[in-house]
């Protein structure tokens, strides 16, 4: 009994804790959020110069 508490309390706060996570990196932005920022190449969706 105690160990399906303990482990349905481990599943939530992980949950919640991976949610928290998601909303706030979405906060940030595409680009901002991106792992690879530093070495990407992209305009981060900014259209290219057009002539």
């Amino acid at each position: 009994m105690i160990a399906s508490v303990i482990i349905g309390v481990a599943i939530f706060g992980y949950a919640s804790f991976a949610l928290v996570k998601f909303i706030n990196k979405s906060k940030k932005g595409k680009c901002a959020a991106c792992d690879l920022k530093s070495s990407c190449s992209s305009q981060c969706g900014l259209p290219p110069n057009v002539k």
